[in-house]
């Protein structure tokens, strides 16, 4: 059963968040750490994201500043003490051994249609640099699809761009890397397959895509401050949502989120599941982002909640009876 798919009562919710620790574990500062363990390249694209985020700062103001100035101003030098999110984000491979016993990586896999491990690859840091890296990886195939009633087919990226590394970053931001855990990446022939440690924040995904303002917790603030300041993420909390809005648009199957206990999962699908439910949103425009969300669930056979169910009756979307109802 999908935790995003019921309720959950404030019992449960304020147990997870206050599992968020008392001190930011990416704002510590790195023992022996200095400017020379940072990576060239990765301090000059670090750079140039900054420019275009802070747009209101003249740019030759910036390029101005020493490297120690413009650390500083990014969030990831405290008192003259480079931290954990600036090794994450712009140390060079070896100096990941900096932040030893806690792991700094990014493994990429490929499986067939039997689920067999094919090829696979691991990555470590300047995380601003590897997520091209591990992308790269990726088979973004081109996909055509032949609607009923057209000779013309769908042309289209299996993936879409923001997407993937969308939900690759988002690993990298809120992974909770006291528990020494790894990121997944597994390519599967139908989903990509997301997976990082650490308890959901927002509790369910229905939190998030119903949310009117910016997530009010992250369990490493200073890392994401950072991420946004170099262009990797936003923190007014539409990412996600976005995400939901490019598989609407495409017509493709919603992203799964899967979790359980101190692991989060996504599945990012490339493919159709079923044909009614894409025909559907094709032909009914006007769906809201949450009535997509219960069709999904309903074509993938997972519960919904009574109001989703006398939603989309009312709507004449489904049939059928409780637990088996059916696109119509």
């Amino acid at each position: 059963m999908n935790d995003n798919l019921v309720g959950m009562d404030m019992a449960k919710i304020d147990e997870i968040r206050n599992q968020l620790p008392s001190k930011d574990w990416s704002a510590q500062p790195v023992e022996n750490a200095t400017i020379d363990d940072l990576d060239e390249v990765a301090l000059f694209i670090a750079r140039r994201m900054f420019k275009k985020v802070h747009s209101s700062i003249p740019a030759e103001e910036i390029d101005a500043w020493t490297t120690e100035e413009f650390l500083k101003h990014s969030g990831v030098m405290i008192d003259g003490k480079l931290t954990r999110s600036a090794v994450l984000l712009l140390g060079k491979p070896t100096t990941e051994l900096l932040l030893s016993p806690y792991v700094a990586r990014i493994s990429w896999s490929l499986r067939d249609e039997n689920k067999d491990v094919v090829d696979y690859e691991h990555f470590t840091i300047p995380y601003i640099l590897t997520v091209d890296k591990v992308l790269a990886k990726i088979r973004n195939i081109t996909i055509r699809e032949l609607p009923s009633g057209t000779l013309f087919p769908d042309t289209m990226k299996q993936y879409d761009e923001y997407s993937i590394r969308e939900l690759l970053h988002n690993c990298i931001a809120h992974s909770d890397y006291e528990l020494c855990g790894r990121i997944n990446l597994v390519e599967n022939p139908t989903f990509l397959y997301y997976e990082n440690c650490g308890s959901f924040i927002p509790v369910t995904i229905e939190n998030v895509l119903e949310a009117d303002g910016p997530q009010k917790f992250y369990r490493n603030p200073n890392l994401v401050n950072a991420m946004a300041n170099f262009n990797m993420i936003d923190t007014i909390g539409r990412g996600i949502k976005k995400v939901f809005m490019e598989q609407k648009r495409r017509c493709f199957p919603m992203p799964d989120y899967v979790l359980r206990g101190n692991e989060v999962g996504v599945r990012l699908y490339g493919r159709t599941i079923d044909e009614k439910y894409k025909v559907t949103l094709k032909n009914n425009q006007d769906l809201s982002l949450m009535e997509c969300v219960w069709l999904d669930a309903i074509q993938k056979h997972n519960p919904v909640t009574p109001l989703a169910v006398k939603t989309l009756r009312k709507k004449r979307l489904i049939k059928g009876r409780s637990p088996k109802f059916i696109i119509s």
